[in-house]
């Protein structure tokens, strides 16, 4: 009888516990107040998925919109289609690969020219040779264009003058006169996303200030503007980003000049100065430059090793000279930002993204700060999905070997902080991409 009763209880017991079992609530799956049916993706390089210093399948692939259109499917998205290239031309523009390294551990690239999708070249009077890539047919949600610069978004002769957007129009370079904001909003849509701009500074920088200009600011204003106006013409919802500090990305190398002697000293004590050809504030808005021996208090933002500094070059009447180290081979100026240039550099970057954020502010479009998030990734690093991160050329893991654009992971990462910003604004629930399923710089 005892054991019946212990029967009794232990079984009451067990349907006690059953009804105060606790269930788990699972989000449902939801795109809140926005329409993921037909995404598109405006931009530049980092939109395509450029990396390592070209645009090829496999960067194409981990494009962050790609990325982003993944996680959108999954709380109900539509198609996500990309111009591709095609599997026999998957190295498409040709990139660089890292083939080992130095006994002193530098990396070692080599570039790929093997299964390019070069179709030839043309001539372009006024403009010069534009290289032409295998033409593109068919659907087109990632609209991303090496390159293009918000102040060529309404330029009609730019589908003559770029490869990259050559290759998606029906027309051949000579004979398109579509405009890239009008090509990219010709289809309708629910949701975009928008960097476009990076360029406008990017390019100025990563030629010292001397291949390219500053887009100016009321121009940058006028042309944003009429991109989120083309983009939010029906209504559509989206979200844009602000323009990266284009000095906090590996390709550059900031150090002080106090720092450079100091090394360049340790071998060669009666070194006392170092020479830069470089704009006095005076000259800063023209193209003036002039040698001149930078002072121990100058930052200088290089866009080569510093190792080059101090090994010898010859100079026609001069000889055999120090590079760097001597009025007669100065650091030339398209390896070279001076205090000037970065002062004039950070500037037109608060002014642009001044400019996005007012946009986004007026739209109620959702917004990823890149320039916030990219000099906490420099100043700080990050821990994501138990990976250490950081800005670091190679070693850090987001940023691909030309020091500037991507690593699948980066993209991932960028991905991510767009969804997040895109669930804040909408209320939606897309799940964020797994960071450590994508990798870093390929090893040998």
């Amino acid at each position: 009888m005892k054991s019946i009763k212990n029967y009794i209880y232990i079984s009451a017991g067990l349907l006690l516990l059953a009804s105060c079992k606790p269930t788990i609530e699972t989000p449902a799956s939801t795109q809140g107040s926005a329409d993921f049916s037909r995404y598109i993706a405006v931009g530049n390089s980092l939109t395509a998925g450029y990396a390592d210093g070209g645009l090829y399948l496999e960067g194409q692939l981990n494009s962050y919109p790609s990325i982003i259109a993944k996680q959108m499917a999954m709380v109900g998205g539509g198609t996500f289609t990309q111009p591709l290239f095609n599997a026999d031309q998957s190295n498409g523009s040709g990139y660089i690969k890292l083939t080992g390294f130095t006994a002193t551990g530098s990396p070692i690239t080599a570039p790929v020219t093997t299964n390019l999708a070069v179709r030839g070249t043309a001539a372009i009077p006024g403009f010069g040779t534009v290289v032409l890539y295998t033409k593109y047919t068919g659907e087109i949600n990632n609209y991303g264009v090496p390159g293009v610069k918000i102040q060529q978004i309404a330029y009609a002769p730019y589908g003559n003058l770029n490869g990259y957007f050559e290759r998606m129009l029906p027309g051949n370079a000579g004979t398109n006169s579509t405009t890239y904001i009008d090509f990219a909003t010709a289809k309708p849509f629910t949701f975009f996303t928008n960097w476009l701009g990076n360029n406008d500074a990017l390019l100025y920088a990563s030629t010292g200030g001397a291949g390219d200009v500053l887009t100016d600011k009321a121009t940058f204003t006028a042309l944003y503007n009429l991109s989120i106006s083309k983009l939010t013409a029906a209504g559509q919802k989206g979200a844009v980003a602000t323009i990266p500090d284009v000095t906090a990305v590996p390709y550059f190398t900031t150090v002080t000049v106090g720092a450079i002697l100091a090394g360049v000293q340790k071998n060669a004590p009666t070194v006392t100065a170092l020479y830069i050809n470089a704009r006095s504030t005076a000259d800063i808005a023209t193209t003036t430059y002039a040698a001149r021996a930078a002072t121990a208090a100058d930052l200088v933002v290089l866009t080569f090793p510093t190792s080059k500094i101090g090994q010898p070059v010859t100079v026609p009447g001069v000889g055999t000279v120090p590079y760097g180290l001597t009025p007669y081979a100065p650091i030339e100026n398209q390896y070279v930002l001076d205090a000037n240039e970065v002062v004039l550099t950070k500037d037109y970057v608060n002014a642009y993204n001044t400019t996005i954020k007012a946009a986004a502010d007026s739209k109620g479009l959702a917004l990823f700060d890149a320039y916030t998030f990219l000099n906490n990734l420099k100043a700080n690093g990050m821990v994501i999905d138990g990976v250490s991160l950081s800005s670091n050329y190679i070693s850090g893991g987001v940023f691909s070997l030309d020091g500037i654009h991507l690593t699948p992971r980066g993209y991932a990462i960028v991905a991510n902080e767009f969804i997040k910003a895109i669930n804040s604004q909408y209320g939606s629930n897309i799940p964020k991409a797994s960071v450590s399923a994508y990798n870093g710089v390929k090893f040998p």
